[in-house]
């Protein structure tokens, strides 16, 4: 006879299973006792250390416990306090007559000890100030105002450039937009042992001691449409080298029939000013000179894959002659090219107005404090 499974069997049978199973048996294996042991500070939740006493989820837990935290915080200094230390953190070292370049954590302490805005204060309150506002004095970036009195002007159209456009038309599929200038001082350094290749456990060595074995001017034209790249190395910089370039590029397909080949450049020497745009002129009619701001060489493209190639081929810097640093840089290119697209450019002419906004509300700052 098949046996009806356990939970579909009546009501008193369960109840006797219940009564037997709970009797006392001789047979029965007396309980094991483990001491107790206590449970490490890390691993007790900190819902059992919270002024608030919260039960919840670990998350929550957290979340009161840190509330709790910060408001014992802001209880124990008053908030004139936390204003002050942050002024402070935001003062020039020459200002506050300190023989420093820069402030550190330690020495905001010590100042704001020595100032008698408290009797005594941690690293960590004053951090957690400090990040609050994302204040950081030990930091710093270099920076230089614009004077092109046509900054707006000259900076718009490159942009424009970047976006398609020139003159508030779009750029005909025909045309080209480069981006060329020179990295000069390139120094082919001879090291005086052979350096060392990488191994586990340790870096790649590089011998700090060198030979110097000549210089080379590097100069290069950025496509900004195509993702190309053509460059030569000549041993100084000046007009000469720099016609030498536009040739190079302007003596091939498509450049040499495109309607328009857009030549964006600095203000340097070797392409400076009206008469310099005359001469390339004369020779290619087709080339429309667009010069950068001065110091806004950051409007340039070419100085990004100047960068790469700083990271990637000029460092270390390690070469037995000034030909072997030219081949790496013309081999370079095509290793470059080859998997290349265009730069995803993001800074526009709306961007530009909003920034020189900024620059202008800066200058008057300074102009009322002085």
């Amino acid at each position: 006879m098949k046996r009806e499974p356990f939970w579909n069997q009546g009501s008193e049978n369960i109840h006797h299973r219940i009564l037997t199973w709970s009797e006392l048996r001789s047979r029965s294996m007396p309980p094991k006792t483990w001491r107790t042991k206590r449970l490490l500070p890390d691993w007790i939740r900190r819902s059992r250390s919270c002024v608030s006493g919260g039960n919840a989820s670990l998350n929550r837990d957290w979340k009161v416990c840190r509330r709790d935290t910060d408001e014992a915080a802001r209880l124990a200094f008053p908030p004139g306090v936390v204003v002050a230390i942050n002024a402070l953190a935001c003062e020039l070292p020459a200002e506050l007559d300190l023989p420093l370049s820069r402030l550190s954590m330690a020495d905001i302490r010590r100042e704001t000890i020595r100032r008698g805005l408290v009797a005594s204060i941690g690293k960590t309150t004053l951090w957690r100030w400090l990040s609050e506002d994302a204040i950081r004095p030990w930091y710093h970036r270099t920076w230089i105002f614009p004077r092109d009195p046509q900054f707006a002007e000259k900076a718009g159209r490159i942009l424009d450039l970047y976006e398609g456009l020139w003159e508030g038309a779009p750029l005909h599929p025909a045309d080209c937009v480069l981006s060329t200038d020179e990295k000069t001082s390139i120094q082919a350094r001879r090291r005086q042992h052979p350096t060392s290749p990488p191994a586990p456990g340790r870096l790649r060595r590089v011998e700090h001691e060198y030979e110097r074995k000549g210089a080379w001017a590097y100069l290069a034209a950025w496509d900004v449409r195509q993702a190309k790249i053509f460059g030569r190395c000549d041993q100084t910089t000046g007009i000469v080298p720099f016609h030498r370039l536009v040739e190079q590029v302007m003596g091939q397909e498509p450049y040499r029939s495109a309607p328009r080949v857009f030549w964006i450049m600095d203000n340097g020497s070797s392409h400076r000013g009206e008469r310099s745009d005359e001469r390339i002129q004369d020779q290619w009619d087709n080339i429309v000179p667009v010069h950068t701001p001065v110091h806004a060489s950051w409007l340039n493209q070419v100085e990004v894959y100047f960068s790469v190639v700083q990271r990637k081929v000029l460092t270390p810097n390690d070469f037995d002659s000034l030909a072997a640093v030219e081949d790496r840089l013309l081999r370079f290119q095509e290793h470059y090219e080859s998997a290349a697209k265009p730069f995803q450019w993001k800074f526009t002419r709306q961007d530009l107005v909003r920034l020189l906004a900024r620059i202008k509300a800066v200058e008057c700052r300074q102009e009322v404090a002085t």
